[in-house]
């Protein structure tokens, strides 16, 4: 069963931007995920405003592999630098419809 990232991201500070991008991207498909987006082009059209600089939204094989990447030993100084350097609110959310 597929799971999707779902992230809002604002940078309080750019100082760890150019040092994340080529590891995440390597590590995301380590992992066997994929970004599906990755955008500053986004707008709400629903609810109480939240605004963040960016939405990402990245599909994962699956949970475990998710939480791999996450935990990565290789990713967690990266994980660390971002959630430092910004306003960061990451969802895990598995591809099912529970109200079918």
């Amino acid at each position: 069963m597929s799971f999707y990232s779902v992230l809002a991201v604002t940078p309080t500070t750019d100082a760890w931007v150019a040092d994340y991008i080529g590891p995440a991207n390597k590590l995301v498909a380590k992992h066997g995920g994929r970004y599906l987006a990755r955008t500053a082009t986004h707008e709400q059209v629903e609810g109480t405003e939240d605004p963040a600089a960016l939405r990402i939204i990245l599909e994962w094989p699956s949970r475990a592999a998710a939480l791999a990447f996450m935990n990565d030993p290789e990713y967690v100084p990266h994980l660390e630098a971002r959630t430092n350097g910004s306003k960061s609110f990451h969802y895990l959310i598995e591809g099912k419809d529970d109200l079918a």
